[in-house]
């Protein structure tokens, strides 16, 4: 019984790292499709979505049936609970990237974005996905210390996003209010992708440690 008990929990935490892998994926996929007015792989990265919600709703049952059924308690417990709320994080993470993609769609043939702020972007979009690769890892490996080293890489792109506002305040913006709301919502999908990456992360510490990091606060894209 524990044997079975042991491989569920295991199967989890394959779910939920696979579920994390899909969001890296989409996110690259959404960034080349917005740098290049790439219309089939914005498209392909929507098309996901089916995918990723049966994920989420597969890892969803599994940790409800293991509370109903195995009664966990203490580390067992931590990671089952954890696991509930890291499903919620992986979804906004695969929605966001669907967002991004959905700018790129509505903007096509034109390049939703403007050259002095592509750069920006493009770099905020590796800096989405190197933090995906890294919380894809912390979920395989329950790896507290890698997963507390996440937290610089958000530093680094929350300081993009602020540039990336200046940038849009600046007098010399020459592009108008229509792009301008694009580029404000895409730093925002791109800030919040980030975010919950790294609240994944904290979660983990918590189910490896115990110990609750500070700032695991939920946030809904307004």
């Amino acid at each position: 019984m524990r044997t079975l008990y042991t491989e569920q929990l295991d199967q989890l935490s394959t779910g939920l790292a696979e579920m994390c892998g899909l969001a890296e994926d989409a996110m690259d996929q959404a960034t080349e499709a917005l740098l290049q007015a790439d219309l089939p792989l914005a498209r392909k990265v929507q098309s996901t979505r089916p995918v990723f919600d049966g994920l989420a709703a597969q890892c969803e049952e599994q940790a409800f049936a293991l509370l109903a059924l195995q009664a966990p308690v203490a580390g067992d417990l931590r990671q089952i609970v954890s696991g509930i709320q890291i499903v919620a994080d992986l979804k906004r993470m695969g929605a966001l990237a669907a967002h991004i993609a959905k700018v790129a769609e509505r903007n096509h043939p034109e390049h939703a974005l403007p050259e002095e702020v592509g750069g920006h972007v493009a770099e905020m979009g590796r800096i989405a996905v190197a933090l995906a690769d890294a919380a894809r890892e912390v979920l395989v490996t329950h790896d507290p210390q890698r997963a507390r080293g996440l937290q610089a890489e958000d530093d680094a792109m929350d300081d993009l996003h602020r540039h990336l506002l200046t940038v849009l305040m600046d007098r010399e913006w020459r592009h108008g209010v229509g792009t301008a709301v694009d580029v404000t919502l895409l730093g925002r999908f791109y800030e919040r992708f980030a975010d919950h990456a790294v609240q994944v992360a904290r979660r983990v510490v918590f189910l490896a440690t115990g110990e609750m990091p500070d700032q695991i606060v939920d946030h809904e894209l307004l």
